[in-house]
């Protein structure tokens, strides 16, 4: 009999962890609490060595390369529109960038075969048993799996069920951001152009795959705010508060959010948790160690889902071992790629006009410009175990039986 293990979240995290546990034999369901794949969102970049190759292990390496932006210049200005900076496309880009909602679908369509999705469901209440974890959900009726995995994100409700309260893990980082799609009037390339005044960033640019189509990108500090993560109007007036009285573009980017249909806004913020499983139950991604911007958490979670994966089959289901490993593999890595997210508000929306001056000074020195290119391809690495090959092999010496493991000896490279 094949494990089965719930994944809550859909985003990036859980559809990678699916596609892995499917190619090993796990029977594998994800509940998503949006009633659909979310689409839109920034590009999202995948950086050096390790990202790469777990990438290319999944055999999604060559698609996002065909998905790839190029990357993304961003032109900062002032209230007259003048040029302040520029930064050049590879600055933020990686070695790979795709609109994040192009990756989400990537995932979700190679981990669909094997997958069972649940879309406009959440976990309420999870109970561990001595045989599994008896799951009740908000729609659906209550059923027992063997594991359950929260990749629900920075908020996961997973985490706060099994873990505890989210202000014991989630540290607010000073700044607050949003995002979301418009008409391009304005005839925007890709990439971005924004006013930076201290303490705020109003940006848009083109869309890389509609030329009618643009995104905005606002970025501005604040002390944390209360308020409600599924009331967008309330989220749309605390934007249109922190930007009021700006001029340059954001007066008519402030009437575009009036009518966006949707909108991504959330705090800059980071998730440090102790320990990433208790039981039955682990976290991943952005529920266990993430960062809002600037901490390449989708790579990480890519990287994440495919160790965790390999553990467990490794372990054949044994989720002590496994969980144990994967931690072990994962957190140093994971903390290491997460410190960038404690600068990214600061980089993006100074808060200060001294602030804005050194930025934009020392960044239109082209050698300091260059080496803070070369420092950005210095990232993170972790030695990673090539589970398929591993997994095959034992198969094929009849060390593995049973569902776990079959289908990797299938499906090589």
């Amino acid at each position: 009999m094949s494990t089965k293990v719930l994944i809550s979240g859909a985003s990036i995290a859980g559809p990678a962890l699916a596609y892995w546990l499917g190619r090993y034999g796990f029977e594998t369901t994800v509940v998503e609490l949006a009633p659909a794949l979310r689409g839109g969102g920034q590009a999202v970049d995948f950086r050096g060595r390790t990202h790469l190759t777990v990438l290319e292990r999944m055999g999604v390496l060559d698609e996002l390369r065909a998905l790839g932006t190029g990357g993304s210049p961003m032109t900062f200005v002032d209230r007259r529109g003048r040029q302040l900076l520029r930064l050049p496309a590879d600055f933020a880009g990686g070695d790979v960038e795709v609109p994040r909602g192009e990756l989400a679908q990537v995932l979700h369509r190679r981990s669909l075969p094997h997958t069972e999705y649940l879309f406009g469901d959440s976990i309420t209440a999870m109970e561990e048993t001595p045989t599994g974890v008896r799951v009740a959900f908000r729609n659906g009726a209550p059923r027992e799996f063997d594991l359950v995995i929260g990749a629900d994100g920075l908020h996961s409700n997973v985490r706060r069920l099994a873990f505890g309260p989210e202000e014991d893990y989630v540290r607010h980082l000073g700044y607050y951001a949003a995002t979301w799609q418009l008409p391009n009037y304005l005839g925007l390339p890709p990439g971005s152009v924004g006013l930076n005044v201290p303490g705020r960033l109003a940006a848009v640019g083109g869309d890389h795959r509609d030329p009618t189509r643009a995104g905005a990108f606002f970025v501005f500090a604040s002390t944390e705010l209360r308020y409600d993560r599924h009331d967008v109007a309330q989220q749309k007036a605390l934007i249109q508060d922190a930007f009021a009285g700006l001029g340059w573009e954001v007066p008519g980017l402030l009437e575009s959010l009036r009518q966006a249909p949707e909108l991504y806004f959330d705090s800059i913020s980071r998730a440090d948790v102790p320990a990433w499983s208790s039981g039955r139950i682990a976290l991943l991604g952005d529920a266990a160690c993430g960062a809002t911007i600037g901490g390449m958490g989708t790579g990480t979670a890519v990287v994440a889902a495919y160790v965790l994966a390999g553990e467990l089959a490794r372990a054949c289901g044994d989720h002590r071992t496994a969980f144990a490993r994967y931690e072990h593999t994962v957190r140093d890595y994971a903390q290491g790629c997460q410190k960038g997210g404690d600068r990214t508000g600061p980089f993006l929306a100074p808060g200060t006009a001294t602030g804005l001056r050194v930025r934009n000074g020392l960044l239109n020195r082209r050698w300091i410009l260059d080496r803070m290119l070369e420092m950005g391809k210095q990232v993170s690495s972790v030695d990673l175990p090539d589970y398929t090959t591993e997994l095959s092999n034992a198969v094929a010496s009849g060390v593995l039986g049973g569902g776990v493991g079959l289908r990797a000896a299938r499906h090589r490279g």
